[in-house]
């Protein structure tokens, strides 16, 4: 992915893609990422891909790619959010897998870390999943949002000083299922927080290939 200067905002025309996210939702992203068209499809799939290799993938000679895409999105977002952190707290959308689980994957907050390496911006894992699931786009059977916020569970402790914005941060926004389900656990508890989404890629509609 070559990275871009700037966030694309979620508008009228593209949040009909992502069928869960509201009017009143701000989402963000760098990137389109097509489903089902394969790692060489484009840049930003090759990125996708590698950025979500799987842990038991570690140690072999393809890991290499993964800690590279993990620098590369780091790279994109630093290009769009500037060489100093914003006032703002981000808090990534939690992986599929329990922190308790050999499988747990925590390459957003790695990919945070990474934004401002000489800098300390406000990270927080604020939203901790109780349970470890199947990765969402392993399956056909695309969880709902008060599916995901019954799994979800507050660090109390991390709240303190309350945000005065809150970025919600993950890879790709597919349905919009996952941002609405961390949304809304936060506004509860921060209703005074201002809250929107940051993403790698939104998941574009499937190109029509030719026959």
């Amino acid at each position: 992915m070559a990275s871009p200067n700037r966030f694309n905002e979620i508008d009228e025309i593209s949040r009909p893609d992502h069928y869960w996210l509201t009017d009143d939702d701000r989402c963000y992203f760098l990137g389109e990422y097509t489903a089902r068209q394969g790692y060489g499809y484009s840049p930003t799939n090759q990125l996708i891909w590698n950025f979500k290799k799987t842990l038991d993938r570690r140690g072999k000679p393809e890991w290499r790619y993964k800690e590279q895409a993990i620098q590369q999105a780091a790279a994109g977002f630093r290009k769009a959010l500037g060489d100093e952190p914003p006032p703002w707290v981000f808090v990534p959308v939690p992986p599929s897998k329990a922190r308790s689980d050999p499988l747990h994957d925590d390459r957003v907050t790695r990919m945070l870390r990474a934004i401002w390496p000489n800098r300390s911006p406000d990270l927080r894992e604020m939203i901790v999943q109780s349970e470890s699931t199947e990765t969402a786009h392993g399956s056909d059977d695309r969880p709902t949002p008060d599916e995901i916020e019954g799994r979800y569970r507050i660090d109390h402790s991390l709240t303190k000083p309350e945000p005065a914005v809150i970025a919600i941060v993950d890879d790709v926004l597919t349905t919009g299922a996952h941002f609405r389900a961390a949304s809304a656990i936060l506004a509860a508890r921060l209703p005074n927080t201002q809250i929107l989404g940051l993403f790698l890629a939104r998941r574009a509609p499937e190109a029509d290939l030719p026959f």
